[in-house]
Formats: structure tokens, sequence, C-alpha cells
């Protein structure tokens, strides 16, 4: 069996990235039997049955490192989330719902600030310096004059990225602009598995010249977090997490509980505000959940 990687699928056919060529694949039955579905992104063995015409059967499938259901994709390991400075203005809950979502599923996350051109107060600055404080590396963009990246390209490099966004950050013309510039040749491939102009109707992993991969999402506006209780919220903000065990109650969540190193480390400067203000909203929010699931 020859060992590959799964780049896209569509309509059950799946187009997988060997040593030997990119091998159009169907999954064996085995897999239906057992509701397991093969993703992009999966590392798995294949049988080959045509090897002119790259043809072949998915024998086996590797574990798992990660799994994400939007876009359906396995085995990332970073997401770059993308915000505008402006048109549409930042938002940070949304922002903040996505890396605690990102926490969750222990990957890497990367913050692209993008349209820094379009901010002549170079307020972008302050929202580095917020998010540099919970432990997120914020890449600053300007696909007008090119700003960014090649940063941007480094913290590509080696990883599976999906790219995640708001409707209308531009987050569309930062990839163009990534795969224009260092997207892999692909020749023939790309019009076997029909990649023209960049598309987000199906997930599929678009090779690097620098190594790794990237995966586009749609654009959204909304997101909710959800499938965990209130008091597991803090275990989702890296900036907290020097502080616990320090506090005096064991329990503390670090709103209204005295003596409490989270909200000393916040009047200090230590962690921004407002972020720790979305924060109480969220803890709020998933305690009302909790309260209306048992009355």
């Amino acid at each position: 069996m020859i060992p590959g990687l799964i780049i896209k699928g569509i309509g059950g056919f799946y187009y997988v990235k060997t040593d030997l060529g990119i091998f159009e694949c169907k999954a064996r039955g085995i897999f239906r039997k057992d509701s397991f579905t093969p993703l992009p992104g999966d590392k798995v063995s294949i049988s080959v049955s045509n090897e002119e015409n790259k043809i072949g059967n998915i024998e086996e499938i590797s574990p798992r490192t990660t799994q994400l259901t939007r876009p359906a994709v396995a085995n990332v390991t970073q997401i770059a989330i993308v915000i505008a400075i402006r048109s549409p203005q930042p938002d940070f809950m949304l922002l903040d719902k996505l890396l605690i979502t990102v926490e969750r599923k222990d990957i890497s996350a990367i913050i692209c600030l993008n349209k820094i051109d379009l901010d002549k107060e170079a307020e972008y600055i302050k929202i580095i310096e917020a998010y540099k404080k919970a432990k997120y590396k914020v890449i600053a963009l300007s696909s007008m004059n090119g700003a960014g990246f090649g940063e941007l390209e480094f913290a590509l490099k080696g990883n599976t990225t999906v790219f995640a966004g708001q409707s209308g950050v531009g987050k569309s013309t930062i990839l163009n602009k990534v795969l224009d510039s260092y997207v892999m040749e692909t020749g023939k491939v790309s019009d076997k598995i029909e990649r023209g102009r960049h598309t987000t109707r199906h997930a599929e992993l678009i090779e690097l010249k620098s190594g790794g991969f990237v995966v586009d999402t749609p654009g959204f506006s909304s997101f909710d977090i959800s499938g965990f209780e209130a008091n597991e919220l803090q275990n989702y903000y890296p900036e907290f997490h020097e502080y616990f065990g320090k506090c005096k109650f064991t329990g503390c969540m670090h709103i209204s509980e005295p003596s409490c190193e989270v909200k000393a480390a916040l009047e200090k400067g230590r962690i921004d505000r407002r972020r720790y203000e979305r924060y109480v909203e969220f803890c709020n929010v998933l305690k009302e959940n909790q309260r209306k699931k048992y009355y």
C-alpha cells in the first residue's frame, strides 16, 4: 500500500497526494459501515487499481490528532483568524469565541489583522498589544502594500493552517496573495481536481512551496460557544493560566471573588481589560444556558 494525504473530497471521491502523484480514490465500504467519513487532512494508505490513470482505493486511515467540522478537515495544526481594522469594524466577540474554540481543540492560533493601510491613527497597535497579553501571535497585514506577508509566510511554514474569519475582512484576498506567491505548482493535477480560482465550496488542502498546507473556510458573521460549562471557560484564556492556583478560593472564577490573582493582574495591566470584560459576558451567557437546561 502507498501512504498519502487526502487533499480534497468531492461527491464520494477523494484526491490523495502521494509520492507517485495524486490519486483519485474511493473509500472502502468498511468506512461507510462504521459511519466514518474520510476528510481532507487525513493521512491514509491506498491501494492502486489503475496506476496509469492514478485510480485507487483508501484502505486505512491513521488516527487523527485534531478534527474540525467547519470546514470538515482533519489534522489541522494551526488556525489563522482574520479580522479587519476597518470595513468591517473588528468583531472582538467573534474573535474571542473563535479563540475559545481553538483552545478547546488544542490547536495553535495566529491572528491576522488586515487592512492596516486604512488605519491612519495606527489603532491596530493597541489590538496587537491586547492579544500579545493573551499570548497570541498577531500579524499586521496590508494586501495593498504587502506589509506582513513575509511574516505570514514564515508562520504558515510546516503547518496545516485553516483560515477563518468574519465575512468581508479580506480573507480571500489574503489567501489569493499567499497562493499566488507561495503555492506549489501542480500542473495537470490542478485540472484534475478542478482547482481554478479560489473557492470555499469544498475544503481543500493547498500545498505551499515553503512546506505546509492552507485551507479556506466560508466567511460568517456569528458563532456560538457551547458544549462546556461556565467554570471551564477560564481554561481557554491563556493569559489566566499563570495565576491558576494562586487565588484565595479554589473554585475562583475570577469575577466577583475576593483575593483573586487574575483580577489583580487585570488591575496591573497584565491582562487586557476589554478582553476580560468579554470573558465575564461569556461566563454569564454560559451560566444562563446552564440554568435554562435544568429548569
